[in-house]
């Protein structure tokens, strides 16, 4: 539980939680769903039934998803939308955010750097998307790190990639100066007290309830995406995102149960 000394830091901290737990529009509802899926496909016809329970017109869903076939985020067969493009590295990224990191850390970094200087917007989202998947921080511009307890992306020929031991700077420092490790502990307690909330007051059985409950599972594989699986030696004493990881798997099974049920009933 996220212990605050005053009600106006209650008041700030719920803040922070709404916004963290954005409503989803056409396009991040369908895709949230498709990440969300294994493998990651789904009929016409979901997309539509999801619509019309988020209250988001069939016609907006249908623009939506044209849109997304347009950009190459997905691709239809026979009836059913598949995730396609850039967007299956996302989910792996996001399945990797499931689970604690599982390599030993051997004391090594990992070092990137664009060696291109023009580069276009384009480029520069492409660059920034894959150091997000593979958890680098950034340490002034262009400049990506972390500890190589992860493996490192496929470098191309525009990127200068190295892996190796540290000097003149203590590790435990440098995560600091990548990571805002305090922001992100008190986010994962957010996120444990919310599920906690909506496992007391939901009702497994009413369709009604999906909304809420799979906005909140959105948000918080957002939020495992991006956390930085930190090696054990330098992540602080008492990491809450570990027990939220072991929270969700249990919230995400429920709510998995729940989309079944109201999609073969739509």
């Amino acid at each position: 539980m996220l212990v605050v000394s005053n009600s106006s830091n209650a008041f700030d901290s719920q803040i922070r939680t709404d916004a963290a737990i954005r409503p989803l529009n056409a396009r991040s509802l369908a895709l949230s769903a498709l990440l969300g899926t294994h493998p990651p496909q789904l009929p016409a016809r979901a997309f539509v039934a999801l619509a019309r329970l988020f209250d988001i017109p069939s016609g907006t869903m249908r623009t939506a998803l044209s849109r997304m076939l347009a950009n190459g985020e997905i691709v239809r067969d026979e009836g059913r939308y598949l995730l396609g493009g850039h967007l299956l590295d996302r989910q792996r990224a996001q399945d990797t955010g499931r689970r604690d990191a599982r390599l030993d850390w051997d004391g090594r970094w990992h070092t990137i750097v664009t060696a291109t200087d023009q580069r276009d917007v384009a480029e520069r989202r492409r660059f920034r998307s894959m150091m997000a998947n593979h958890r680098f921080g950034e340490l002034r511009p262009d400049i990506w790190m972390r500890p190589a307890n992860l493996t490192g992306p496929h470098a191309p020929p525009e990127w200068i990639s190295t892996s190796g031991s540290l000097d003149g700077i203590d590790p435990e420092s440098l995560v600091r100066r990548l990571w805002d490790l305090d922001a992100i502990a008190a986010e994962a307690h957010r996120f444990v007290h919310r599920m906690d909330e909506l496992e007391t007051t939901t009702d497994r059985h009413d369709v009604g309830s999906i909304p809420e409950v799979f906005t909140t599972s959105a948000a918080i594989v957002r939020f495992l995406r991006s956390e930085p699986l930190l090696p054990p030696e330098l992540t602080p004493a008492g990491w809450p995102v570990s027990d939220l990881r072991r929270s969700y798997d249990r919230f995400e099974r429920s709510l998995q149960a729940l989309l079944r049920s109201f999609l073969r009933s739509a």
